[in-house]
């Protein structure tokens, strides 16, 4: 969510394919800073980041539209910074 917020603040259009895209080369990247065992390399391509799983992603993260709109230059730019800054101390926490 984080890189998400990142790229809507940088003006950036998000598309589903995009961040299921995104999605599957962090959990490759998770995948490898983690010992695997025989049962982890089985896992290695249970991802998909499916239609189901983003469906799921916009669910959790209150995400209601991923495609940039004309409306979305007049957001609260102060407000997203604040909301990056605090979820990422939450992170940290």
């Amino acid at each position: 969510m984080v890189w998400v917020t990142e790229k809507q603040l940088q003006g950036d259009t998000l598309t589903q394919t995009i961040i299921c895209e995104k999605a599957r080369a962090i959990y490759g990247d998770l995948l490898k800073q983690t010992p695997q065992t025989s049962i982890d390399e089985a896992s290695e391509k249970s991802f998909k980041a499916s239609r189901g799983w983003f469906e799921n992603f916009k669910k959790r993260t209150s995400i209601h539209s991923v495609v940039r709109h004309g409306e979305a230059a007049s957001s609260d730019m102060k407000a997203a910074e604040d909301y990056i800054k605090m979820f990422s101390d939450l992170i940290k926490a």
